[in-house]
């Protein structure tokens, strides 16, 4: 055994991890970047933080931040999204100059006479990894078409220096799946075409190039190395893209589906995707329904300005749909200042009363919560009123969940006729309340489209009587 084979033995190595780092960088580069931007939380961030020593810490930090810098490097005036690419495709071309400069050592110092295309070779390969980053800025197809065209040709001239068994053209065997990885899937021709140049080039290569016709001669040993790297580097790079493609397809995917879980009930949402196109409408025996808003708020809106007035109503909000989750009510919508909910609806259930009511003492407050933040004196009027109703999805542009029917019409005539701080609500829901809750001040009103309609002031829940302890 020479030692050439030795000294090759690292050259290859780094050959299989810069391959297989071309494509599932695409991946990893994301969680690399996120890694770096946040910060571990809680007792896991402080256990980290002291099981690592202050300079070694130091020095990390550095490095990340160098890592970034050499990633964003031309991808700044970029959107989002081709930012991304482009940093995946910096990230390859970094690896590319890093191995291809490990070529050159390895080869030079071997034996630079015989083997100079090698290393002539890399060192043009590590000039046009340097040169990528600067191309982005150019134009966001030049680095990527620039790791391909000079890609394909290394290899071709890679597998005429060593024959075709050395298996270096298996390689080009990854170009049928990377130019979409590259380029993406809009641009299909410019893919395609990539495609077709490797695979010509493959085959031009096993039939150009049988070991007889090598430029340079090498041994059996060395060959059968080189075969088995090219192999499992053409295995790992073709799974980490179908991984990387179908982890990109599952993300997409959850995100459609917690965006519609927030728009729309999560019931309702299990009932489009199993029956897509399907007309959602369902009808009610009995739900309750809550209508609220601010008193007075168009002069609040005035007083704050529309940037303090979003910040506000936003928090405000936020806390409603947290006490939603937490008391089983439905959100329906919002419209400015005013905040629609139920319960009962899409799934029945026997204490729909008991849950609005508790749900609106609670939303009074956290209201009352949100004005302290900012302030400002805030209160809200509360209608809630329950009977048989209607829902379904309506629209199909921006469509929404929607309730219909006498409980809603009630509520809000409820809601526009108490006073701030009020809540008011039907006889209805008080007989469904039971003992549970203290209510006063009966009174009829005259209400449009109902007529006189009783009506009671919720004042607060009843506090369970304490047992006798021993």
């Amino acid at each position: 055994m020479t030692i050439w084979p030795v000294l090759f033995m690292p050259a290859i190595s780094v050959l299989q991890y810069r391959n297989s780092t071309q494509a599932s960088l695409a991946g990893q580069q994301e969680k690399v970047i996120e890694a770096m931007a946040t910060p571990a939380s809680g007792s896991q961030a402080t256990r980290a933080g002291s099981a690592i020593p202050a300079p070694l810490r130091a020095v990390w930090t550095g490095l990340r931040t160098v890592l970034s810098r050499l990633l964003a490097y031309g991808t700044e005036s970029y959107p989002p999204r081709v930012a991304r690419r482009l940093k995946i495709l910096n990230g390859m071309a970094w690896l590319i100059v890093v191995t291809s400069l490990q070529y050159v050592v390895t080869f030079a110092a071997a034996d630079f006479e015989r083997y100079q295309p090698f290393v002539w070779l890399n060192a043009g390969l590590a000039v046009m990894g340097l040169s990528v980053p600067f191309l982005n800025k150019v134009h966001e197809l030049a680095g990527g078409l620039l790791i391909a065209v000079t890609e394909i040709t290394a290899l071709f001239l890679f597998t005429g220096m060593l024959g075709r068994d050395s298996g270096t053209q298996i390689n080009l065997i990854i170009g049928a799946a990377a130019p979409f990885f590259i380029f993406g899937l809009q641009r299909k021709v410019l893919a395609g075409s990539i495609i077709l140049v490797a695979f010509a080039t493959h085959i031009a290569s096993w039939f150009m190039f049988p070991p007889e016709k090598a430029w340079i001669g090498t041994d059996k040993y060395l060959l059968d190395q080189l075969y088995l790297s090219a192999v499992f580097t053409s295995f790992i790079i073709i799974g980490a893209i179908v991984y990387y493609a179908y982890s990109l397809a599952e993300r997409a995917e959850g995100a459609l589906d917690q965006l519609l879980r927030n728009t729309l009930p999560s019931p309702i949402v299990d009932r489009l995707q199993s029956a897509p196109g399907e007309t959602v409408s369902d009808s009610f025996d009995n739900v309750s329904i809550l209508f609220t808003d601010l008193a007075g708020f168009v002069g609040i809106s005035k007083q704050l300005g529309s940037a303090a007035t979003v910040i506000l109503l936003n928090d405000m909000v936020s806390r409603f749909d947290t006490l939603a989750h937490m008391h089983g009510i439905e959100k329906i919508k919002t419209i400015g200042d005013a905040y629609m909910a139920g319960a009962g609806l899409p799934v029945a259930c026997p204490d729909h009363a008991i849950r609005v009511l508790r749900f609106a003492i609670a939303i009074r407050e956290a209201s009352r919560e949100t004005g302290h933040a900012f302030n400002i004196d805030l209160a809200m009027r509360i209608g809630i009123a329950c009977g048989p109703a209607m829902a379904g999805i309506i629209g199909t542009q921006k469509f929404t969940y929607d309730v219909w029917g006498d409980p809603v019409n009630l509520a809000a005539r409820l809601e526009s006729e108490g006073a701030p701080g009020e809540i008011l609500v039907s006889a209805d829901i008080r007989e469904l309340a039971g003992g549970s809750f203290a209510f006063s001040r009966k009174r009829h009103i005259d209400i449009k489209g109902f007529g006189p309609t009783e009506v009671w002031n919720l004042d607060g829940a009843v506090a369970e009587p304490q047992g006798d302890h021993a």
